[in-house]
């Protein structure tokens, strides 16, 4: 199932790592802001904000039809056995089907932060567990899906890995037909990148407010149409 996963960044982004930050590492993305800066997490206003954000943008890259990749990064150290024994509950509770859950592969591949060397973490000891899951947007409840990964750094009921505080967990929405790449990486933001630009120029001029503030210079340059 890897080489699924190897395969599709090889063909289309020129075999990048599937890691965050995605927005720093691809030529064509955009990095939006989802919360309310400064608000917290709880209040209505910035929770009614979270949902609306991270769902239309979600619509916006998939639909019904496409074919896609969900996928399950959890890092941990090497003699961590608690994913050997049991799957994430992201295929427990957030598929509609079991037989869609059937097609789930997990493998484990070395730390996919392993190429950082400047921020000073040793990561020799460190493994990604990756769970692959073929699937369509109708078979998830990408809903629910969203709003927990917004949770994730929240002490809340909806936390993904709640009581397996391990070194995080980044889900990776992968639209194989259109060749782009979700990642709401917390409720802070999210990067969506494609292989071909023109695949995002509808996010760029539709949700142009929402684009992060502290990039939208470098966005913009990519983007921005000559009128």
């Amino acid at each position: 199932m890897e080489n699924i996963v190897s395969k599709f960044m090889e063909d289309h982004f020129d075999n990048l790592s599937l890691r965050p930050p995605l927005f720093y590492l691809w030529k064509y993305g955009i990095r939006f802001e989802i919360s309310m800066p400064g608000v917290e997490h709880e209040d209505e206003n910035n929770l009614q904000q979270i949902n609306e954000r991270t769902t239309t943008l979600f619509k916006s890259v998939f639909n019904q039809v496409d074919e896609m990749l969900l996928i399950t990064d959890i890092n941990c150290e090497k003699n961590d056995s608690f994913l050997q024994k049991r799957s994430t509950k992201v295929y427990q509770k957030y598929i509609k089907n079991k037989e869609t859950v059937r097609k789930l592969q997990h493998i484990v591949l070395p730390n996919v932060f392993s190429e950082d060397e400047e921020d000073g973490e040793d990561y020799t000891e460190m493994v990604t567990h990756r769970f692959v899951l073929p699937c369509k947007m109708s078979e998830i409840r990408y809903h629910s899906l969203l709003k927990a990964i917004s949770y994730e750094d929240f002490y809340h009921p909806n936390q993904i890995l709640k009581g397996f505080p391990r070194h995080g967990i980044d889900i990776y929405f992968i639209n194989l037909t259109r060749k782009m790449i979700y990642h709401l990486y917390d409720d802070r933001g999210c990067d969506v990148i494609a292989s071909d630009k023109e695949e995002l120029y509808f996010l760029y001029e539709s949700f142009n407010e929402w684009i992060l503030d502290y990039d939208r210079d470098e966005i913009d340059k990519v983007f921005k149409r000559n009128k």
